[in-house]
C-alpha cells in the first residue's frame, strides 16, 4: 500500500491562556495530516507542540512535516518500523513532528486490519479515568478551582507548581483544605525548581498525601535525581527527562524515578510510547499517559493506546478541558464525567472538519 500524497494543515486552537512553570501557551498549536494511499485509506494524525518542553513550534512542526511528506512519497504505508527509521536517520530529535506521521501510519494500518486502534495494539476495552489539572495561579485562585473541581465529581486534580517553594507549599495547603482530604492530588513542577527548592518543597509538602511529583528539576540536573528520591516523602515521576526508551533505561538504572510520563509529542508518538512502556514495565515501573494541548483527535489516540496498555496506571488526559474554546473533531473520544469512552469505529475512529480546515494554511505534497 503507497502512500500517494499527504495534506498538512497548521491546526491552532484558541484557548484560554494556561500558565505551568516555564511559561504561558495561548492557543493550542497543533498539525493535522491525512496521508492518502493507493488503496483509498486515510491516515489522520495529530501533533501539539508545546516550545518549553519539546523545543518545537507549530511552524517549526509545519516545515519538517512537508520534508517527512516528501520523503514517504511512493512508500509503504504498512511498514511502520521502516518509516519511522527513515524519519530518525533524516534528523535527529523534532519528535513533535514525528509524532504526527507514526499516528497516521498506525491509522492506516488498523484500517486496512478493519480493526479499532485499541484492538489493533492488542488491547481491549476498559475504564480510563483522567485527572483535571490546575495551572499555575494565586493560592486562593487554585482552592477556588479545585473547590469547583470537587463539585462537577473529580476525584484527581493535578495542580502546577515550580515556582517559589514557599508559595507552592501555600498554594497545596489552600488546596488541601479546599478539595478536602478524600480527593487524589498529583503536582507536576515542569522543571521549576533547583535541586535545593525541590528538596525544601517536597519535604514540606509531604504532610499533604500528594499521589506523585512530577519532574522537579530541569533534565540537565538528572545526575540529582537519585539524591532527591531517597530523600523527598513524594513519589518522583519523570516526564521532561524520558524523551524515548533510551531515557527511560538509562534513568531507571540511576533509580531516578518511581513513575514515567509518557506523552505521543515528547516522544514521537505510539511506537516509542510502546518501547519506553516496556522499558519500564520489564523494570517494574508503572507509568502515566499525558499529553500537551491535543484535541480529541490525537486525544482519541491516546485513549486507545490507554487500553493496550496494562502497565500505564495513571491518566493525564484533560487536554480538552483545559480551556479550548472550540472542538473540530468529528467522532472521537467523549468525557463521561472525567471517564473517557471510544466508540469501536476503525483506526483512530476521529477526524476533523473539513469546514473548519478550510480556513487554515495548509500544502498537498
Amino acid at each position: 500500500m503507497k502512500i500517494i500524497k499527504t495534506e498538512i494543515y497548521k491546526y491552532p486552537i484558541p484557548m484560554v491562556p494556561f500558565t505551568i512553570a516555564t511559561g504561558t501557551m495561548h492557543f493550542a498549536q497543533n498539525i493535522f495530516i491525512r496521508i492518502h494511499t493507493d488503496d483509498g485509506i486515510i491516515g489522520v494524525g495529530e501533533c501539539s507542540a508545546f516550545p518549553m518542553i519539546a523545543g518545537e513550534t507549530q511552524n517549526t512542526c509545519f516545515e519538517m512535516a512537508k520534508d517527512f511528506a516528501e520523503l514517504w512519497k511512493n512508500k509503504d504505508a504498512l511498514n511502520i518500523a521502516e518509516r519511522l527509521n527513515e524519519l530518525h536517520l533524516f534528523i535527529a530529535g523534532n519528535y513533535t513532528a514525528k509524532s504526527a506521521f507514526d499516528m497516521a501510519l498506525y491509522d492506516i494500518s488498523a484500517k486496512h486490519a478493519k480493526q479499532p486502534l485499541y484492538q489493533f495494539l492488542g488491547g481491549a476495552k476498559r475504564e480510563i479515568e483522567s485527572d483535571l489539572t490546575i495551572g499555575i495561579d494565586t493560592p486562593e485562585s487554585m482552592a477556588s478551582s479545585a473547590l469547583e473541581f470537587v463539585q462537577k465529581g473529580v476525584r484527581m486534580i493535578k495542580v502546577k507548581l515550580g515556582k517559589n517553594p514557599k508559595e507552592d507549599v501555600e498554594r497545596i495547603k489552600q488546596i488541601r483544605k479546599t478539595a478536602g482530604e478524600n480527593v487524589i492530588l498529583r503536582i507536576d513542577a515542569n522543571q521549576g525548581w533547583n535541586y535545593d527548592e525541590a528538596v525544601i518543597a517536597l519535604t514540606a509538602l509531604g504532610k499533604y498525601n500528594i499521589q506523585f511529583c512530577e519532574q522537579p528539576m530541569r533534565k540537565y540536573n538528572d545526575e540529582l535525581l537519585p539524591q532527591l528520591c531517597k530523600l523527598s516523602p513524594i513519589p518522583v515521576m519523570a516526564d521532561e527527562s524520558v524523551f524515548t526508551h533510551h531515557d527511560a533505561e538509562r534513568i531507571i538504572r540511576n533509580k531516578a524515578c518511581a513513575y514515567i510520563n509518557i506523552k505521543f509529542a515528547k516522544s514521537g508518538g505510539i511506537n516509542e510510547a510502546i518501547l519506553i512502556n516496556k522499558v519500564a514495565e520489564e523494570n517494574n515501573i508503572s507509568c502515566m499517559l499525558g499529553s500537551m494541548l491535543e484535541s480529541r483527535l490525537a486525544l482519541t489516540a491516546n485513549v486507545h493506546l490507554a487500553m493496550a496498555s496494562d502497565n500505564i496506571k495513571f491518566y493525564d488526559l484533560d487536554t480538552c478541558l483545559l480551556g479550548q474554546l472550540k472542538d473540530p473533531v468529528i467522532g472521537g473520544v467523549t468525557y463521561n464525567g472525567m471517564h473517557l469512552e471510544i466508540s469501536d469505529a476503525i483506526g483512530i475512529g476521529a477526524d476533523v472538519d473539513d469546514a473548519y480546515l478550510k480556513e487554515l494554511e495548509s500544502v498537498i505534497i
